[in-house]
């Protein structure tokens, strides 16, 4: 089940909520019992190395490589 990211107004709490998709939008109430929250918005970070990575630096690519102007 997803998570979603949200923050009280009232008190500054940053907290969690797993809920269905169909309900990410509902609003959420603050673990202090404040009802003025926002879902804020959140990033998936995914790690790991690639054994074809790209050198780096002067060449390839549209901006690296020069095609660009």
């Amino acid at each position: 089940m997803p998570r979603y990211d949200f923050r009280c107004r009232s008190c500054g709490d940053t907290f969690e909520i797993s809920r269905p998709m169909a309900e990410s939008s509902a609003p959420a109430t603050c673990p202090a019992g404040h009802s003025d929250t926002v879902k804020l918005l959140s990033t998936v970070a995914v790690g790991g190395a690639s054994r074809n990575a790209a050198p780096s630096g002067g060449g390839g690519g549209c901006c690296g490589g020069g095609c660009c102007g």
